[in-house]
């Protein structure tokens, strides 16, 4: 397999996608807290992207990986400039987040596209599942959500919400069922994975 260097094939891959504040970041962590870091990677896709965007542009990357107005001023230019660099090589941000991962079961919090999707599960078929969290455009305004023309109509906001088969569905809601219930199986799915790892790599 054709893995990047350092890293090591995973048992599960948890691919997530959501909009803006439905609390991927959130949901992600928490798991990640439940298995431990050194059961569980979390892979953020955005992150190379903004760092390349960065190191291009001569911008601040630590302000772009922050929530504030610097990374809102570029968000846009920075939408269409992954945009450019995913249809000259669809794997590549795919390719730079997993560099160096080597706990068995590995979180991506922010899939955005159907290339991303299809890249994991052309990579990992066999462990790779896709988890889709929700919240009303209410519960996302209350956590300082607006839509923004041109990013919240844009395909890193809208390239999953229709024609994907997602594996699980986590609805993140003051009213919902609670957050552990709904990550019960997820989690339970995780343990299960990483148990296999440690008997295949003792």
């Amino acid at each position: 397999m054709d893995l990047p260097e350092g890293s090591e094939v995973p048992e599960l891959v948890l691919v997530f996608s959501g909009k803006r504040k439905s609390g991927k970041d959130f949901v992600t962590d928490r798991i990640q807290r439940r298995l431990g870091s050194e059961v569980c990677g979390i892979l953020r896709l955005s992150g190379p992207l903004k760092q390349q965007y960065a190191q291009e542009h001569g911008l601040d990357l630590d302000q772009l990986l922050g929530s504030g107005p610097y990374k809102e001023r570029y968000r846009a230019d920075m939408i269409h400039w992954g945009e450019t660099r995913r249809l000259q090589d669809p794997g590549f941000f795919c390719r730079l987040a997993t560099r160096g991962i080597r706990q068995p079961v590995w979180v991506v919090s922010d899939a955005r596209r159907l290339s991303d999707l299809q890249w994991f599960r052309s990579k990992f078929p066999l462990q790779t599942q896709c988890v889709r969290v929700q919240s009303s455009e209410e519960t996302r305004m209350q956590r300082g959500w607006s839509f923004t023309a041109g990013v919240d109509d844009a395909e890193s906001e809208c390239g999953l919400d229709s024609g994907v088969q997602f594996d699980w569905i986590i609805t993140n809601e003051g009213d919902a069922p609670s957050l552990d219930e709904q990550l019960q199986p997820i989690l339970k799915l995780a343990e299960e994975a990483s148990s296999s790892s440690s008997i295949s790599r003792s």
